[in-house]
């Protein structure tokens, strides 16, 4: 193994074209540094150096070598820098796994940002639902994981995995202007709606039992009559007489011509969390995503959304 530091030495010697001039670079005494070289040589078993006249310079061989060491040096300086960056959380290359309406707002702002400010973070997206997500956070398809949980849901994380919350938005009643159950109040009494059929989210996700709690709470088991996963499908469809429909904010792009959201008196909200593996917690690119995520999606939450 060459000892890099000797080989700094023979590089300098190089570059500069004394031994006077190496050592003053090196912070090093002439003697220190001929000493140094005179050992390199005995280590490699090959002259590195010679007399000419009153200097010393450089043998084919050594030439070759401090040509090798200019660029050993170069690669760990910027091994140094990129050392540097990674303790900042300004490089690293991280797989994201993130709910759609997460991933349509806050992450992609997220991206956007770290585009604009020229961070060398390189980042993958992959959309899951929060199950999902943190299926693949646990089996290491993921690095982190947008997840949410309603506060009428509990949502249990994975064993090795911690989870740190974001934001939080609320989830309103979506049905129409013209529905006799709409007495223009601007809070909604689900009570009045029990008679109503239902617009929900597939079966199996938080967001169907969401409203099916909700619902329980008033009383009554929602009758479900049209299924979707897509939040702007379910307006179009309140939009179109279907049914009334439970929607969180953020999955609200636009409001179908017709259609009220309106505030729960019991009301019910939605969280947003950032997942990650107890073990890669302390990643430094991992802090810098998750404090960028929780300024977006704070910022999301309280801008102004439809009316």
């Amino acid at each position: 193994m060459i000892d890099t530091r000797k080989l700094r030495m023979l590089a300098e010697l190089e570059r500069r074209g004394t031994i006077a001039a190496a050592a003053e670079e090196l912070h090093l005494t002439a003697s220190g540094v001929s000493m140094q070289l005179a050992a390199l040589e005995r280590e490699l078993g090959i002259a590195l150096t010679e007399r000419a006249g009153r200097r010393v310079v450089l043998t084919p061989a050594g030439a070759l070598l401090a040509q090798h060491g200019h660029d050993i040096l170069d690669r760990l300086s910027l091994a140094e820098l990129d050392l540097d960056a990674l303790r900042r959380g300004s490089v690293g290359r991280y797989s994201i796994a993130a709910f759609p309406s997460a991933a349509r707002t806050f992450v992609a702002d997220t991206w956007r940002q770290i585009v604009d400010d020229g961070l060398g973070l390189e980042l993958r997206l992959i959309t899951h639902e929060p199950e999902d997500a943190l299926e693949a956070l646990r089996a290491g398809r993921a690095d982190l994981a947008v997840i949410h949980s309603y506060s009428n849901v509990a949502r249990d994380l994975p064993n090795g995995v911690d989870a740190q919350v974001l934001a939080t938005e609320p989830v309103r009643l979506a049905c129409r202007l013209d529905d006799p159950a709409y007495d223009g109040a601007p809070d909604a009494e689900l009570g009045d709606f029990s008679e109503h059929p239902w617009v929900g989210a597939s079966s199996g996700l938080s967001c169907a039992e969401m409203a099916e709690r909700a619902c329980g709470l008033a009383g009554y088991r929602p009758r479900v009559v049209a299924e979707s996963s897509d939040f702007a499908v379910q307006l179009e469809l309140v939009a179109a007489g279907a049914g009334v429909a439970l929607v969180p904010d953020l999955t609200i792009d636009k409001v179908p011509a017709g259609v009220a959201l309106r505030p729960l008196v019991a009301t019910v909200e939605r969280t947003f969390f950032v997942a990650v593996r107890r073990a890669s917690a302390a990643d430094a690119g991992l802090r810098t995503l998750t404090a960028r995520l929780r300024d977006n999606a704070i910022r999301r939450v309280a801008s102004p959304r439809p009316a």
